[in-house]
């Protein structure tokens, strides 16, 4: 992740997503997430991937006291520290798999289109167990798996170029599969509802909410944006550390 994160022609082509230019209010699955994110005024969060960091504003946006946002990309950090400045937000340049995860330290840890890239996903669920304080919240938005088991993660097209199916192959065998994102090869990690759910309840988590995120219908206009009710793409999921 790191490297492609960093890679010149990847990162030309990230800043030219209507994410990156506008912020969150140009993601489709930013309205259902915002709502499940708990109140934060005097509160203390980790964002696990911040990318530019547009998370991060929001939390000290809500009154969040201090925040902490990694990454293992530093041209990430860089433009989250450029975008993004604030007193009570700190940019640590590091991985969530290297990140020490403190006990007890955080009220709120969320991920935004990140865990897809982690392999050991359920030892990434205790840690953060560990991390939040009792009541935490912990709030992601990963892959859906249909969308990570999908060949190629890609439509199958037809003749016109038009998408027929999104094919699915492979579902009970997690693991590594290539795919081309933004002109590059990237390798995500592929996890079954089971293991994501699971995982979370084994690591003693309870589930708050979990949401399949469909697009809005002020999006609906955007081109491809109708093919998105064809299948799932995004899986929100809001968990609780009640210890």
């Amino acid at each position: 992740m790191n490297n492609t994160y960093d890679n010149e022609h990847f990162f030309e082509q990230y800043a030219q997503m209507p994410r990156s230019r506008e912020g969150l209010s140009a993601a489709g699955e930013w309205g259902r997430l915002r709502a499940l994110f708990p109140p934060l005024e005097g509160k203390e969060v980790l964002d696990l991937g911040c990318g530019y960091g547009w998370h991060c504003q929001f939390a000290a946006e809500q009154g969040a006291v201090k925040v902490l946002g990694i990454d293992p990309s530093r041209r990430m950090i860089e433009e989250a520290r450029r975008r993004c400045p604030d007193d009570r937000v700190t940019y640590l340049l590091c991985g969530a798999e290297e990140y020490d995860y403190p006990e007890n330290a955080w009220d709120l840890v969320v991920s935004n289109l990140v865990l897809h890239y982690i392999e050991d996903i359920e030892g990434i669920f205790r840690r953060v167990y560990g991390t939040l304080r009792p009541g935490g919240v912990f709030l992601f938005n990963i892959e859906h798996p249909v969308f990570t088991a999908g060949v190629g993660q890609d439509w199958v097209y037809g003749e016109n170029g038009a998408p027929l199916y999104w094919p699915v192959d492979g579902y009970f065998l997690p693991g590594a599969r290539e795919t081309r994102f933004l002109g590059c090869e990237v390798v995500k990690q592929h996890h079954t509802l089971t293991q994501i759910l699971m995982g979370l309840l084994r690591s003693g988590f309870r589930l708050k909410a979990v949401e399949e995120a469909e697009p809005p219908q002020d999006m609906m206009n955007l081109p491809g944006m109708a093919d998105e009710l064809r299948r799932p793409m995004m899986l929100l999921i809001k968990a609780a550390a009640e210890k």
